[in-house]
């Protein structure tokens, strides 16, 4: 059996997800801020973290990838058109007026199609770009980690560099409409959702 903890954390309200079985091995998707919170969220759980993925390479989702890596040993994961946002997540944050800490190099590059396991967990990764360059779905049965594609009644921006709206609509037609209505989405932010709803009420997928 699978299990999905979530904490809100850092300014921007980033969604930070700890997954596991029942054999307590799991992994943390956007650890964005706040450290000790998602450490103290795994020790509770008494899970052993394989990996740490990201969603996309900016800060706020990736803004405690070096404490956690330290503290958890876990690999880190994110797809390879982002590797260039990882490296400048100061920078990034410095524009908003924060401070982050450096992110680590990645273990892993990921490329879609690609599949991360821990205990019985098989995670398959969904080339997503719209957001990012390099910005990823995770699917886990019959849940979709969406990071910043897609939102509970809107969709991610992309003003910001590597961004397209083009294919940030494509990767949603393709990628999270072809799903099941039941397939529940959690999101970089805000509430979670489902297929089914956003194919019907998102003001942004009435168009396509």
């Amino acid at each position: 059996m699978k299990h999905v903890e979530r904490l809100t954390v850092g300014e921007l309200e980033e969604n930070t997800y700890l997954i596991f079985d029942d054999s307590k091995k799991g992994m943390i998707i956007d650890p964005g801020a706040e450290g000790r919170r998602i450490l103290a969220l795994i020790r509770e759980k008494e899970v052993t973290i394989e990996y740490i993925i990201n969603t996309h390479g900016h800060f706020d989702h990736t803004g405690a990838n070096a404490f956690i890596k330290e503290e958890t040993g876990a690999l880190l994961a994110i797809h390879r058109d982002d590797k260039p946002l990882l490296e400048d997540v100061s920078r990034q944050a410095s524009l908003f007026g924060l401070g982050v800490t450096r992110s680590p190099e990645p273990d892993l590059l990921l490329k879609d199609g690609d599949i991360l396991k821990a205990g019985d967990m098989e995670l398959n990764i969904i080339h997503t770009p719209g957001h990012t360059a390099g910005g990823i779905c995770i699917k886990l049965e019959n849940i979709l980690f969406a990071g910043d594609t897609i939102f509970a009644g809107s969709v991610g921006r992309t003003d910001l560099p590597g961004g397209s709206y083009e294919k940030l609509m494509e990767s949603i037609l393709s990628n999270i409409l072809n799903l099941s209505d039941d397939t529940i989405i959690y999101s970089g932010h805000g509430p979670k959702t489902t297929v089914g709803e956003e194919r019907t009420h998102n003001p942004f997928l009435l168009r396509l």
